[in-house]
C-alpha cells in the first residue's frame, strides 16, 4: 500500500488543521493505521492511532483531547482532526500503516509499521 498524507500548514496557536492520509492498494480495511509527528531535533512520536475495523482509537496524552483520528474505509482515507493547536505540536507529521496481525500494543511504536507515507508539515505560531 502507499501512502500520502497532506493538509499540514501554518496555523495559530489555538487553530486547527485537519490531516488527511490517502492511501492506494487493496483491502484499506486490513490495515491497523497511525499517526506519528517528528519535531525538529527530537525523535519520531506516537500521535495516535486506529484499529483496521475503526472500532479503536488511542492518542498519546500530549494531544489526548485535542486531536480526533478518524478512517473511512469506503475511501482508503484515514484523518487527523487538529484542535486546540499548540506550538508543541509543530512538526512534521507522517501516516503509517500495517496488515499484519499483532498485538495492538505495538501499534504504538514505529517498528510496528511497515508502510509509511512521506509527510506533511505542521507549524503552530504563537
Amino acid at each position: 500500500v502507499q501512502l500520502q498524507a497532506s493538509g499540514g500548514g501554518l496555523v495559530q496557536a489555538g487553530g486547527y488543521l485537519r490531516l488527511s492520509c490517502t492511501t492506494s492498494g487493496r483491502a484499506f480495511s486490513r490495515y491497523d493505521m497511525g499517526w506519528f509527528r517528528q519535531a525538529p531535533g527530537k525523535e519520531l512520536e506516537f500521535v495516535a492511532v486506529i484499529a483496521r475495523s475503526g472500532s479503536t482509537s488511542d492518542y498519546a496524552d500530549s494531544v489526548k483531547g485535542r486531536f480526533t483520528i478518524s478512517r473511512d474505509n469506503a475511501k482508503k482515507m484515514m484523518f487527523l482532526q487538529m484542535n486546540n493547536l499548540e506550538t508543541e505540536d509543530t512538526a512534521v507529521y507522517y501516516c503509517a500503516a500495517d496488515s499484519v496481525p499483532v498485538d495492538f500494543s505495538l501499534r504504538y511504536d514505529p517498528d510496528g509499521y511497515d508502510y509509511w507515507g512521506q509527510g506533511t508539515e505542521v507549524t503552530v505560531s504563537s
